[in-house]
């Protein structure tokens, strides 16, 4: 290769080359190849297990000439690639050849100038164009040599090797191969005869822990094993035996490859070897539930649990039983209930990982169960790998279920309940059915009317089985729900199959025209989801859900736009993984949506600069949580002792992902799109949000200083950002209150209503007044809001930003460790008055 060619081109040619390399012993040895893992499979799947050892040496011998002859067959047909060879390639895939063309020499004309001047012209477009040289992909044609797909078999015989042979078993298969060519004891010349084994510890599978290999094991090394980890040995030679006194023998196992399981601490002798054996015994698995259990919009029941092992948690479950003593046992409640199994619901676990420690979340949906918004307990079970249980103690609660606010939804959803509780109830039950139904003009439809009197003849018939009692409670159960929504339900369940559509075509990459349809039908869906769901306001929407505050976020319908055009500007942009997340929790928002009226009567909502102050504050809380963690770290370094940093790093980049993730919906929902300001808002938070990721990766490498430089970026975007919003917001009330001003002045005249000359209206105050000004000395709008939109993070030099500047100052002293202990502490506890 000329050394004198550009770069690109022997960068190009070099790796051409190292491909055909790839090639010539691809197509020369993929033979041996096939054979090398058809045979590795055989042995991690204990092939050598099944074959006495008279069939093993004959397979063994077939294999190795099988191999011996693949390997000569490509030994002859493999062919050392030349570097031309490689140039050549290159040259072929470029317009004109321009490699050779560059090695080319002038034959006529050598002399004439023009002819000169000519020639060079052209070897400067060869040479641009050798510049566009890029490497070929090799292609070794496996396909042709390989017609049958033989390469495939043994490429599927050792991934199923890799996956699901057992821990060990091809180590196992190893040592037999070699125990087969191992000579006898009295076949050695000048050695004594003696016994020789093998043995093998294998842990319970369970414990998800290697097979141990006692032979290669030091001497006089403990062995710590599992309690019920299997032992298993082969004897060779005459007179070997095996002592041990750790746990019963197999029964109908072979004299000669005895085995028997760990059960307690003993010794184990073997031909002269000695082991020590300790038994671990497996500890019960432990379960706890978190926080107090929530109620979702749709009354599913949310239920945070924690649950740990020492080998790993197998299954586990949710048991709700009826808190019978806690029942208000009045009206349909009176009767005792028939007898009811308890409600076991699925612990969700992780497929995949260690399940030592644990921490899910239950979600459940008992809004129709007979026990919904009863008194119950909840007790949850789990279990590990030997049936061992762990139960937490029993936890009272009413078990959460969907609320009727219509009073004729509500009395048929509490006949509901009465027929489940005991089919005693029938007699009463058809009374206040024909009560509810009497005079039905005006405020019930007739295909209800007749439905409800059907129930009633089905409930004074005398012979109400359980089935029947069961379809009558659906009946009603579907009358309920059809008063409550009318056709909410309906619409909901439209929006919630385009979204799933939407989603089923972004995870299988549908064609941007098929995407673009299914995001038209999705937008179509929630316009009518929401004209419907405004329509179903009653006289306090407020407590439509019984929801808790922390939930309680309402929104508005420009901002449910910018959410949908947010989700089609990333899928127009390909970042298909982030518009997927986004419509999920666009997804989830809509199920929980409510519509609410606020004293005015204008629907209300919390501001965006509230809740990017609350996240701002939650990352200055997390900014000094890491410096306090780094002083530890350095302090526990300095002593020499070892910490829990690396475990609390990984809980900080826990909660940097969240607030990642939180500010990330929070720029889908701002306003402004489009303006200056909002666009600036915009952009200030995507470095917010690049910052905190790389302050993330920093906190999981462990690597706290560069997670607080990360994240005092973050902070400084995060108040970039906060005051564009704030200059945003000012800018509109302004001209709001300059829109009102112009429209009273053509309203009130040059007087005013009172005659007054300067225009005041009632109890105004003069112009010649000095402006009101809150505690710290800004400006505030005639509502008493400060200008800025009322976000104290979002001013410009004010008091505040000196508060901050002053933190800053606290933060680097305190980062000093040269300064004294006891000044820095001090300093830790004037950061945590901030």
């Amino acid at each position: 290769m000329d050394p004198a060619e550009p770069r690109r081109i022997r960068w190009a040619v070099g790796l051409t080359r190292a491909g055909m390399w790839w090639e010539a012993l691809a197509a020369a040895f993929w033979p041996l190849a096939v054979v090398l893992a058809l045979v590795l499979a055989a042995l991690a799947f204990g092939a050598t297990d099944l074959l006495s050892a008279r069939a093993l040496l004959w397979v063994m011998a077939a294999v190795a000439l099988a191999a011996l002859l693949a390997a000569g067959w490509g030994l002859r047909r493999v062919r050392r690639p030349l570097a031309e060879a490689a140039r050549l390639r290159v040259d072929l895939a470029l317009p004109g050849r321009p490699l050779s063309a560059l090695r080319d020499r002038v034959a006529v004309g050598a002399g004439d100038a023009g002819a000169a001047a000519l020639w060079q012209a052209h070897l400067a477009r060869m040479q641009a164009a050798a510049l566009a040289a890029r490497p070929i992909v090799p292609d070794a044609r496996l396909r042709w040599r390989d017609p049958v797909a033989l390469r495939l078999v043994g490429m599927v015989a050792l991934a199923m090797a890799l996956i699901f042979a057992p821990t060990g078993q091809l180590g196992q298969g190893i040592a037999a191969l070699g125990a087969t060519f191992r000579p006898a004891p009295d076949a050695r010349p000048g050695a004594e005869a003696g016994p020789s084994w093998e043995g093998w510890a294998e842990p319970p599978a369970y414990t998800r822990r290697p097979t141990l290999y006692l032979n290669a094991l030091p001497e006089g090394q403990r062995l710590e094993l599992p309690k019920g980890s299997k032992l298993s040995f082969r004897l060779y030679g005459e007179g070997a035996g095996i002592d041990q006194d750790i746990g019963a023998a197999v029964a109908g196992g072979d004299p000669a490859a005895p085995e028997f399981m760990a059960e307690r601490d003993g010794v184990i002798e073997v031909a002269g070897r000695r082991f020590d054996v300790t038994v671990l015994p497996d500890a019960a698995p432990e379960v706890a539930p978190g926080q107090a259990p929530q109620r979702r919009a749709d009354g599913r029941l949310v239920q945070d649990f924690t649950a740990s092992d020492d080998n790993g948690v197998a299954a586990g479950q949710a048991v709700i039983a009826l808190d019978l003593a806690a029942v208000d046992r009045r009206f349909g409640l009176a009767l005792d209930p028939e007898p009811r199994e308890a409600v076991a619901l699925d612990l969700p676990l992780p497929a995949t990982g260690s399940r030592k420690q644990i921490r899910g979340r239950l979600v459940g949906d008992l809004s129709r169960h007979p026990w919904a918004n009863l008194p119950v307990t909840v007790s949850l079970k789990v279990e590990d790998g030997i049936a061992q249980q762990g139960v937490s103690a029993p936890m009272r609660m009413v078990l959460p279920g969907r609320r009727f606010f219509d009073p004729l939804a509500a009395a048929l959803i509490e006949l509901r309940r009465d027929l489940l509780w005991s089919r005693g109830n029938a007699a009463r039950s058809a009374q206040l059915l024909r009560a509810a139904s009497w005079q039905p003009e005006g405020f019930m439809d007739e295909d209800l009317y007749k439905g409800l009197q059907g129930a009633i003849g089905t409930l004074e018939s005398g012979n109400l089985t359980e089935e029947t009692r069961n379809k009558l409670a659906q009946v009603l159960w579907d009358a309920a729900v059809a008063l409550e929504d009318g056709g909410l339900a309906d619409a909901l369940q439209r929006m919630q199959q385009a979204q799933e559509r939407l989603s089923e075509a972004i995870r299988n990459g549908a064609s941007p025209d098929e995407v673009q349809r299914l995001m038209d039908e999705l937008k179509q869906a929630t316009d009518d989801y929401l004209d419907m769901l405004a329509q179903q306001q009653g006289e306090d929407p407020a407590e439509r859900f019984d929801r808790s505050p922390q939930d309680r976020q309402q929104i508005t319908g420009d901002q449910i736009q910018q959410m949908m055009d947010e989700i089609q500007r990333l899928m127009n942009e390909g970042r298909m993984a982030e518009a997927q997340e986004l419509l999920e929790q666009f997804n989830r928002m809509m199920q929980n949506l409510q519509v609410t009226q606020s004293e005015g009567g204008e629907g209300g909502r919390q501001r965006p600069s509230d809740r990017l102050a609350e996240t701002l504050r939650d990352q200055q809380k997390l900014a000094d949580e890491a410096m306090r963690q780094m002083q530890d770290q350095y302090g526990q370094w300095q002593q020499g002792e070892e910490g829990q940093g690396s475990q609390d790093n990984q809980q900080l980049a826990d909660r940097q992902r969240a607030l990642r993730e939180d500010l990330g919906r929070q720029r889908g929902l701002l306003p402004g799109r489009g303006t200056e300001q909002g666009d600036e808002a915009r952009r200030q938070l995507d470095e917010a949000g690049r910052a905190m990721e790389d302050a993330e990766q920093a906190l999981r490498e462990g690597d706290p200083s560069g997670a607080m430089e990360r994240q005092a970026q973050a902070i400084q975007s995060m108040r970039e950002g906060m005051r564009a919003l704030g200059d945003m917001m000012a800018q509109g009330q302004q001209q709001g209150q300059q829109g009102q001003a112009r429209q009273g002045g053509q309203q009130d005249g040059p007087e005013g209503p009172s005659g007054d000359p300067r225009g005041r209206r009632g109890l105004e105050q003069p112009y010649d007044r000095q402006p009101q000004t809150d505690p710290l000395g800004r400006a505030l709008s005639g509502d008493g809001s400060a200008i800025n939109g009322g976000d104290p993070l979002a001013e410009g030099p004010d008091p505040a930003r000196k508060a901050r500047d002053l933190q800053d100052e606290i933060r680097r002293r305190s980062g000093e460790r040269d300064r004294p202990r006891e000044e820095r502490d001090y300093l830790g506890r004037l950061l945590e008055n901030f």
